[in-house]
């Protein structure tokens, strides 16, 4: 069920990516894998390069799952941190939601409209190869990047932290930080949260409350 799931979520992401400023959402170009074995796997890989780097240490509260810990990376995306930081630090997220869910792929959030469409008022340079830029994190398990449309430069305020390994997306996306503590959150997120649509979106009732985004000074 879950492939299948996820091959329709493929094709429809596909048909239906609209060029927005705000973004809408990361595009699953090829099946991606999944699974528990997965997860295991690549759970040691995301927390090794969390503490690894140097940056800024981001909190989300999630209300009735628990705290995401993380750390950014400024080295491979000093605009995209910078623009998170600022977003964060601003109260913009806090009570928004995690509008679009997959298991075995990623979770994605940061949209005040809540359906894949809104944004901060403010695009962003794309940090990744595809767009110039040399971002050397992979889209593994715990990773938190940036969504978009498919214009390189449309993301603003959506992100999305990825629950399994998702390489393809490497060089197309700019991941910007690693989760250092609370995947069984993303996980136990990906498990219960029910409704979605054939692209992921989560009907409003169901959507994960941010309750708030916070970073150490």
């Amino acid at each position: 069920m879950k492939k299948i799931r996820r091959f329709l979520f493929m094709a429809a992401i596909a048909g239906t990516m609209m060029v927005l400023g705000a973004g809408c959402g990361a595009k699953n170009e090829s099946a991606s894998g999944g699974g528990t074995q997965q997860k295991e796997t690549a759970k040691s890989n995301a927390a090794s390069d969390g503490e690894a780097a140097e940056g800024p240490k981001v909190e989300i509260k999630v209300k009735d799952y628990g705290t995401i810990k993380l750390t950014l990376d400024e080295d491979n995306a000093p605009i995209t941190v910078d623009n998170f930081v600022k977003l964060a630090k601003d109260g913009f997220y806090d009570g928004l939601t995690f509008h679009r869910i997959i298991d075995g792929f990623m979770i994605q959030g940061g949209d005040p409209l809540g359906n894949g469409t809104g944004g901060s008022t403010e695009t962003i340079k794309g940090e990744f190869s595809k767009n110039g830029v040399d971002n050397t994190i992979s889209h593994k398990r715990g990773v938190i990047s940036m969504a978009r449309s498919q214009n390189m430069d449309s993301a603003s305020s959506q992100f999305f932290i990825v629950q399994a390994d998702s390489t393809y997306l490497d060089g197309q996306y700019a991941g910007f930080g690693y989760v250092t503590e609370g995947m069984e959150v993303v996980d136990e997120i990906c498990e219960k949260v029910t409704g979605q649509d054939q692209n992921g979106l989560v009907p409003k009732e169901n959507q994960p409350v941010i309750e708030s985004i916070t970073v150490e000074d």
